[in-house]
């Protein structure tokens, strides 16, 4: 299995004391986010992780190349030339890979800090395509994509979403992508990728996949993580979220 690892975004909402790294480069406990990737990805067993750059592509590409020595696995990267669009447009450069698996596929929201235990529970979810909720979601300072299910499934994916449903939870922005969905997911980019459609998030990808029941889902509420899109957020991941995962005797998700 391969995984993806999405890091071309400008993190503007970082504001000026972290202009001049990419996200996926601050430091969280001593190493970057994206060293806590590929660290859990090994041990989970991946040898192949791709990582589609954009915003500071020469910095990436240096931590790249180091991460791939020191940790013994093959990294590559996908460079999106148009990063100042939509998201979407990072996963078009990614289809040649996602096209060509033979097997599931992981999809990743670089700025994500988490425990390992989160890897753990979508490789084994019995859903042969499968996403990640939290349903102790906090809309205070952020607008979480939210996940909707009934009946055991996973209807909607969508911000400020309202109505009736069996459980809500916020999406992680991990996807594991089985091989029989890949032609959905395809169609769905490629519509996407001419006149306006350039300007949105990949989230509307998953979103149509979502809504064509592709997706089954995995609670992980009560484990440590946090996105990062603000400077607090940043705090809370080494003030909260890592020690969190590093405390002595934690279990894993259940």
């Amino acid at each position: 299995m391969d995984a993806i690892i999405y890091a071309a975004g400008r993190a503007t909402r970082l504001g000026a004391a972290y202009s001049h790294r990419a996200k996926i480069l601050i430091e969280i406990g001593g190493k970057s986010l994206l060293e806590w990737h590929i660290e859990h990805l090994v041990r989970c067993g991946l040898t192949r992780v791709f990582v589609v750059t954009g915003h500071m592509r020469e910095l990436l590409a240096t931590e790249i190349a180091s991460l791939q020595a020191k940790h013994r696995i093959e990294i590559r990267e996908l460079f999106n030339p148009d990063f100042c669009e939509g998201s979407v447009l990072s996963l078009n450069v990614s289809l040649p890979v996602i096209e060509k698996s033979a097997e599931s596929i992981l999809l990743m929201d670089g700025d994500v800090f988490y425990d390992r235990a989160f890897l753990d529970r979508l490789l084994q979810s019995p859903h042969r395509t499968a996403l990640l909720i939290d349903t102790a979601y906090s809309t205070a300072d952020d607008d979480p994509v939210l996940v909707p299910v009934r009946d055991g499934k996973p209807f909607e994916f969508l911000k400020r979403w309202k109505g009736n449903a069996d459980l809500v939870g916020e999406s992680i922005g991990f996807f594991k992508l089985h091989p029989a969905d890949i032609p959905r997911l395809t169609d769905e980019t490629r519509s996407r990728v001419v006149g306006t459609g350039r300007l949105e998030s990949y989230d509307e990808v998953i979103r149509a996949l979502v809504k064509a029941d592709c997706f089954g889902y995995e609670d992980v509420t009560g484990q440590p993580w946090t996105e990062i899109d603000f400077p607090q957020d940043v705090e809370y991941a080494r003030n909260v979220v890592f020690p969190a995962c590093a405390a002595p005797g934690r279990t894993a998700v259940p």
